[in-house]
C-alpha cells in the first residue's frame, strides 16, 4: 500500500506581501506629503501678510467642527447599536429567513458595530466642519440694540442664533432618525422586532429604546416648529417679507400648537417606554399629522381667502409699514433725503450761471471707450496693458479737486510669444510700471485725454512726489508667480522699464521689500515646486538665499483671502497715497435672516453693462453694509483692513472671531481718506431697492401706483444703465461734491415703461480728507422726485432725439465717410439750471485693427431742446442762446483743424476724404433742416398725446424734410 502526501497548500509569498504593504506606505506618504505641502504653502503666505491668525482659527474650527459632528453622530449610533444588540432576547425563536440573515451577518459583526459608527460619523464631521462659520458667528455675536416688530427680539438673534439654531436642529435629527433606523434594524436581525401571522411583537428593552428614541425625536421637532416661528419673518411672502396678517394670526399660531402637540406626542412615547401601550402614541402622532395639515395650511388658507383678501389693506396696513421701515433700515436709506422737483424744460441764455461748478466737472472722457486710446499713447511695449474700462478717481490738484480717469501700466506676458519661456514668465518680467491719470473733464485738440500723470519712466504731478513708487507688482493682470529678490549687491535681472524706441535699452532693478514667503531654503523651494508644478523653481539659478514668491496677486483674491467673511465689490480701483499706488476695495456684510426686510437678488442688483454677470456665493440677502474699506499696496502686496462701519453688528461679530486682522477707521491717513469713495455695487443694490421702497408709508407701497425701475443703458439696451462718478451740487447742497448718480424711469411688468424721467438718486462719495474721520455728509442719499406734470425724457428718449434729429444724423454721417467707426460715450445726467441736463461724447475711431477713439463731437440736450458741437463749452452755450452762463473744463480747447469733418473742408493727405459741400444756397439748406427738427418735435409731441393723426401728418413732414436734405447731398441715403 502506497501513501502519498497531500499537496503542500499555497500561501502568498512573503517578499509580494512586504512589497504590496511597502507600496502602500509609500503611495500614503506621497498623497499625505502633498497635501502637507499644499497646506505648509497656505502658512507661509498668510505668515508672510501677517495674517496666519485667519488660517489658523479656520483650521482649528474646522477640526473641531469634524471632531464634534463625527462624535455627536457615531457616538449615539454606537450606543444605539451596542443597545440593541445587548439586550436582544437571548432564546428568540427565529424564522429560518432571519437565520440565513444571521449567518450572513455575524462573521461582520464587529466590524459593521464599529463601522457603521464610523462611516456616519464622518459624514456628519464633514457636513458639520463646513457649518463652523455659521457657529463661531454665533458664538461671537453681538447684540444690536434693533427689536423685531413681532416678537421683540433682537435682531441679533437672526443674524446669528436662528442659523446655529437651524443647522443644530437639523443636525440632532439627522443623528435621531440614524439611531431609530439602526435600532430597528439590529431588533430585527437579533429578534427583538418580530413580524409574522399579522401580529407586531416587540420585546421590552426594544420597546424602551425605540419608544425613548422616538419621543426624543418629537421633542426635536417641537423645536423646529417653535423656531419656525421665527423664520417666518425672513421668509418671503406674498407681497412683503415677513409675515403679513395671515401669518400673525394664523401660522405662527398654528406652529405654536403644533409646538406644544409634538412635546405631548413625545411624552406619550416616554410613557409608552414604560407601560408598553404603543396605541396612544401612534394614535397621537396620526392626529400630529392631521393637525399640521388643518394648522399648517387649512386654516391659513380660510383666513387669507374670507377676511384678508377682501379687506387687504384694512388688515395688512401694519405689516406692509413693518416691512418699509425695516427694508429701509436693513439697506441703509433710512436717512434717505427727498426733495420734490419741478424740472425746468426750457433753456434760456445764462441759466447755468449757478452750477459753473457742476459744469466745469463734467467727463466727458468715457472711461468704458478711451482704454485703447491709453493703450495706442501710453503702451511703449506690447507687453504692457491697461484696464478696460479704466477706473475713475479724483485728486487734489493746486487746492482744486480733479475729477480723473486712471489705470495702472501692468503686464501682459501673453505678449511675449515665443518668448514667454520660464525664465522671463517667472524672473524678468515680474512687474507693471506707472499710473496714468488723464483729466476726465477735458480734451487735446485732436480729441484725445489731457495726462496728467503718464510715461516711462513716470512724469506728472504723482511722480513729482517724494518717494514716489511707481513699480506694480500686484494687480489684476499681474503674472501667476514671480520669483525676485537677490542678495545686496548682486546684479539686476528684473526688467524695470524699457528706455528709447523700438530695440531700446531695458533699465533693470531688484524688488526690495518683504512681499512674499522665502524661497531660500531647498525645502521652501520643493515645497513651491510641488504647488506650481514648477521644478525650475527647484533647479534654477536665480532663486537664491533672499528670494521670495509672489502670487496670489490680484487685490481681490489677497482680500478675500485675509478676509473670507466679505464680499468684495466688483470694481477694485488704483490711487496714489503717500507716494505708494495702492488698490481700494470696498468689502461688504451681507445676510439674509433680517426680520421684515425685503429681498433682493445681488447678483442681478449690480448687473449692468459695466458688469453684467457677477457671481456670488449668497446671492438672495436682505441686508447688506459697507463695512469694510481695505487696500493692497501695489509694489509689496501689503494688505489692511479698516472697520469703516464700526457699527456693523456683523462686522463687530466676525471681528471676534478673527480679532486683530482689522484696524479702526482713525488709522486711516487723510490722504488716503481723499480716495475713498462710496461703493459702486453698494449703490446699485440701494437704487434697487429705492424702485419700490421709495416710499415711506403703507398705502403708497401697497397701491404700487409709483414703482420705478433703472433704464436700460442707451448703449447697451438689453442691460442696466450704470451709476456714474461726477463732481456735483444737487439742489439743495451749498457747494459741488464728487457724488454718484443714477436716474429713475416708471416701472412697467411688461418691459413697455415710458422712458421718462420719475426720480433721480445722488449719493454723497466724497469721504473727506482728515485723517481718521469721515465727512459729515458721506454717504447721504438725495432723491430728486420729478414732478409728473413735468415731462423730463429718460436716457432713452434722449438717445433716440439724438439719433433722430437730421442736423445731428448728418454731421454723423461726415464723421463716418471713409474707414470709421462712431461711438457715443456715456450718457450723462445732470441737476442744472433747474432742469435736467444730459451730455454725451461722441468719439470717432478707424474701423481697422488699430482703435485710437478720439473725442470730435459732444451732444447735450436740455428739456426738448439739443445741441452738436465740437467742445461741451461750445454744446452748453449753442443750446443755452449763446451763452450758458458757465464754463465746461474743455472752454480753451480749440479743436485741430480738420480733425472734425466740417462741409466743404479740402482733405489732408492721409485724412478721411470729406463729401463735397452742397451746391445750393445755404438758407435752402438751413431751411430743410429748420423744417426737419420741427417736424422731429411736433411727431414726439403727438406720440405723448396718443394723437395719431397729428402723428402721421407730423411723420409725412419729416419724411418730405430728409429727403430734402438728401437731395441737398447732406446725408446719405
Amino acid at each position: 500500500m502506497t501513501t502519498t502526501s497531500a499537496p503542500t497548500p499555497a500561501t502568498p509569498s512573503r517578499s509580494r506581501r512586504v512589497i504590496a504593504i511597502s507600496l502602500a506606505i509609500i503611495a500614503a506618504l506621497v498623497v499625505a506629503f502633498f497635501a502637507f505641502a499644499n497646506l505648509y504653502a497656505d502658512f507661509l503666505w498668510y505668515d508672510q501678510l501677517g495674517f496666519d491668525s485667519v488660517l489658523i482659527t479656520q483650521w482649528v474650527a474646522r477640526v473641531v467642527m469634524f471632531v464634534v459632528g463625527f462624535l455627536g453622530m457615531a457616538v449615539p449610533v454606537w450606543l444605539a447599536i451596542q443597545l440593541a444588540y445587548r439586550l436582544r432576547p437571548v432564546y428568540a425563536r427565529l424564522s429560518s429567513q432571519l437565520d440565513r440573515y444571521q449567518e450572513v451577518v455575524e462573521p461582520l459583526r464587529r466590524l459593521a458595530m464599529w463601522g457603521i459608527p464610523v462611516f456616519f460619523g464622518f459624514f456628519a464631521g464633514f457636513a458639520a466642519s463646513a457649518q463652523w462659520e455659521t457657529t463661531w458667528l454665533w458664538f461671537n455675536g453681538v447684540a444690536t440694540d434693533v427689536v423685531d416688530p413681532e416678537f421683540g427680539l433682537d435682531t441679533g438673534f437672526y443674524l446669528f442664533a436662528m442659523p446655529f439654531y437651524s443647522a443644530l436642529v437639523g443636525f440632532v435629527s439627522a443623528v435621531l432618525l440614524v439611531c431609530l433606523l439602526v435600532t430597528a434594524l439590529v431588533s430585527y436581525l437579533y429578534g427583538s422586532v418580530r413580524v409574522g401571522q399579522r401580529e407586531l411583537r416587540i420585546s421590552k428593552s426594544a420597546r424602551i429604546q425605540l419608544a425613548v428614541i422616538a419621543g426624543l425625536y418629537l421633542l426635536v421637532q417641537g423645536a423646529s416648529l417653535w423656531l419656525d416661528r421665527y423664520k417666518t419673518l425672513v421668509e418671503p411672502g406674498d407681497r412683503i417679507t415677513g409675515p403679513g396678517y395671515t401669518g400673525v394670526n394664523a401660522i405662527i399660531p398654528g406652529q405654536t400648537i403644533l409646538a406644544f402637540a409634538a412635546v405631548i406626542v413625545a411624552l406619550l412615547f416616554f410613557v409608552t417606554a414604560i407601560i408598553g401601550r404603543w396605541r396612544y402614541p401612534l394614535i397621537a402622532t396620526a392626529l400630529l399629522v392631521v393637525s399640521a395639515i388643518v394648522l399648517g395650511i387649512g386654516y391659513p388658507w380660510v383666513v387669507n381667502t374670507f377676511q384678508v383678501q377682501p379687506n387687504r389693506f384694512a388688515l395688512e396696513q401694519e405689516y406692509y409699514q413693518r416691512n418699509v421701515d425695516m427694508t429701509h433700515e436693513a439697506y441703509g436709506v433710512d436717512g434717505l433725503e427727498k426733495q420734490d422737483f419741478q424740472a425746468v424744460t426750457d433753456a434760456e441764455a445764462g441759466q447755468l450761471r449757478e452750477d459753473a461748478a457742476t459744469t466745469a466737472q463734467i467727463r466727458i472722457m468715457d472711461p468704458a471707450i478711451i482704454s485703447p486710446t491709453v493703450r495706442q499713447l501710453e503702451q511703449y511695449r506690447g507687453y504692457y496693458q491697461f484696464q478696460n474700462p479704466l477706473d475713475v478717481d479724483r485728486y487734489d490738484i493746486d487746492g482744486v479737486s480733479q475729477d480723473t480717469v486712471v489705470s495702472v501700466r501692468e503686464l501682459d506676458l501673453a505678449e511675449l510669444g515665443a518668448a514667454a519661456d520660464w525664465q522671463n514668465s517667472a524672473v524678468v518680467y515680474t512687474h507693471g510700471y506707472g499710473l496714468v491719470a488723464a483729466k476726465g473733464n477735458d480734451r487735446t485738440g485732436d480729441g484725445d485725454p489731457v495726462f496728467l500723470e503718464r510715461g516711462i519712466p513716470a512724469s506728472g504731478f504723482l511722480s513729482d512726489q517724494e518717494d514716489f513708487q511707481p513699480r506694480v507688482y500686484f494687480g489684476e493682470y499681474s503674472p501667476t508667480y514671480s520669483i525676485v529678490g537677490a542678495p545686496e549687491g548682486a546684479e539686476p535681472v528684473e526688467l524695470d522699464y524699457p528706455t528709447g524706441g523700438d530695440g531700446g535699452g531695458e533699465v533693470k532693478t531688484t524688488f526690495v521689500g518683504d512681499g512674499g514667503p522665502s524661497i531660500g531654503s531647498v525645502f521652501n523651494r520643493l515645497i513651491y515646486a510641488l504647488k506650481f508644478q514648477a521644478e525650475q523653481i527647484l533647479f534654477s539659478d536665480y532663486v537664491n538665499e533672499d528670494s521670495q514668491i509672489l502670487y496670489d496677486r490680484d487685490p481681490l483674491t489677497r482680500v478675500q483671502k485675509v478676509a473670507p467673511y466679505l464680499t468684495l465689490d466688483s470694481d477694485p480701483y488704483p490711487s496714489v497715497v503717500d507716494g505708494r499706488i495702492v488698490w481700494i476695495i470696498d468689502g461688504y456684510t451681507l445676510s439674509a435672516n433680517y426680520p421684515y426686510s425685503s429681498t433682493v437678488s445681488l447678483a442681478s442688483a449690480i448687473s449692468d453693462s459695466s458688469n453684467p454677470a457677477p457671481r456670488f456665493a449668497l446671492d438672495d440677502i436682505n441686508y447688506i453694509r459697507n463695512s469694510v474699506k481695505a487696500t493692497v499696496d501695489a509694489y509689496d502686496g501689503s494688505v489692511t483692513l479698516y472697520a469703516w462701519d464700526e457699527e456693523d453688528p456683523v462686522l463687530q461679530s466676525w471681528q471676534n472671531v478673527y480679532p486683530t486682522t482689522v484696524e479702526p477707521i482713525s488709522e486711516m491717513s487723510a490722504e488716503l481718506m481723499s480716495h475713498v469713495r462710496y461703493p459702486t455695487d453698494l449703490f446699485k443694490v440701494q437704487r434697487t431697492v429705492l424702485g419700490v421702497y421709495h416710499v415711506d408709508d403703507a398705502r403708497s407701497f401697497y397701491q404700487s401706483d409709483n414703482r420705478w425701475q433703472t433704464p436700460n443703458d442707451p448703449q447697451a439696451d438689453s442691460q442696466l444703465q450704470p451709476p456714474y462718478y461726477l463732481t456735483m451740487q444737487m439742489p439743495g447742497q451749498d457747494n459741488p461734491t464728487y457724488s454718484m448718480f443714477t436716474s429713475f424711469i416708471p416701472s412697467s411688468t411688461g418691459g413697455n415703461a415710458r422712458n421718462v424721467l420719475m426720480g433721480y438718486l445722488a449719493v454723497d462719495s466724497n469721504a473727506g480728507a482728515e485723517a481718521g474721520e469721515k465727512a459729515a455728509d458721506y454717504g447721504k442719499l438725495r432723491m430728486l422726485v420729478i414732478d409728473a406734470d413735468t415731462t423730463v425724457p429718460g436716457p432713452g428718449q434722449v438717445q433716440n432725439t439724438f439719433n433722430a434729429d437730421p442736423l445731428v444724423s448728418s454731421q454723423i454721417n461726415l464723421l463716418k465717410q471713409g474707414q470709421s467707426d462712431v461711438l457715443n460715450g456715456n450718457l450723462l445726467t445732470l441737476p442744472v439750471g433747474g432742469g435736467l441736463l444730459y451730455v454725451q461724447p461722441v468719439f470717432v475711431q478707424s474701423s481697422g485693427a488699430t482703435k485710437l477713439p478720439t473725442l470730435q463731437k459732444v451732444l447735450v440736450s436740455f428739456g426738448n431742446d439739443i445741441a452738436f458741437e465740437d467742445t461741451l463749452n461750445e454744446a452748453l452755450d449753442a443750446l443755452f442762446g449763446g451763452d450758458s452762463g458757465a464754463a465746461a473744463g474743455d472752454d480753451d480747447v480749440a479743436p485741430t483743424p480738420g480733425a472734425t469733418p466740417t462741409p466743404g473742408a479740402t482733405p489732408t493727405p492721409g485724412a478721411t476724404p470729406e463729401p463735397e459741400t452742397p451746391t445750393v444756397p445755404s438758407d435752402e439748406y438751413q431751411a430743410a433742416l429748420q423744417e426737419a427738427q420741427e417736424a422731429m418735435l411736433e411727431r414726439d409731441a403727438a406720440l405723448q398725446a396718443g394723437d395719431l393723426t397729428a402723428f402721421a401728418e407730423a411723420d409725412e413732414k419729416l419724411t418730405a424734410a430728409v429727403e430734402k436734405l438728401i437731395e441737398l447731398g447732406a446725408i446719405e441715403p
